[in-house]
């Protein structure tokens, strides 16, 4: 009897990692808002990790979190790293591409709570007198992201911090989201 049962168990967890193996490894958030200022406005913003502190919703979350800033000021090459409570974990984010007014590409690293990478992307696409901001997040999961994103909703969790801190960032330049 408890040889079955040992053995129902082990089939049970065969299946669920050959089912967490098999999920598609690939991720993407994203989320966008029409921002009243001119792009280059708004990619200094974004561009300048010391400016992205101050309206990064991430950072919210742990209020003693330490930030080291190194590189350049901005552009390629500039680096924030931060190291902070459970609900931010630790990690590095790196400006990997910078076209004025255009885009602004991060390389993400997390090291806790999981150890991961991501691509971060900010655009910016001029509209009249207003310009559509889009902040995405993608990459591949491993074997534990995919088993995490059974039970967490990735879009859900950072899509709702992209929100707040789109509209953090039309505060910080001075202009009211367009609806």
């Amino acid at each position: 009897m408890v040889i079955k049962i040992l053995l129902g168990v082990a089939l049970v967890v065969f299946a669920f990692v050959v089912f967490v193996w098999m999920r598609p490894g690939g991720f993407r958030v994203e989320r966008s808002a029409t921002i009243g200022a001119p792009a280059a406005v708004l990619h200094a913003q974004v561009d300048d990790h010391r400016k992205f502190a101050v309206w990064n919703p991430f950072l919210k979350l742990d209020p003693a979190v330490k930030n080291t800033f190194s590189g350049p000021p901005s552009g390629v090459g500039s680096k924030c790293s931060w190291e902070g409570n459970r609900d931010i974990g630790a990690g590095s984010s790196t400006v990997i591409e910078s076209r004025p007014g255009e885009i602004v590409r991060q390389r993400m690293d997390w090291i806790r709570p999981m150890t991961g990478t991501a691509t971060v992307d900010f655009t910016f696409k001029p509209e009249g007198g207003k310009t559509v901001v889009t902040w995405a997040m993608y990459g591949e999961n491993g074997f534990m992201g995919k088993a995490f994103g059974l039970f967490i909703d990735m879009d859900k969790m950072c899509g709702t911090q992209f929100e707040q801190g789109l509209a953090d960032l039309a505060k910080v330049v001075g202009a009211a989201p367009a609806k």
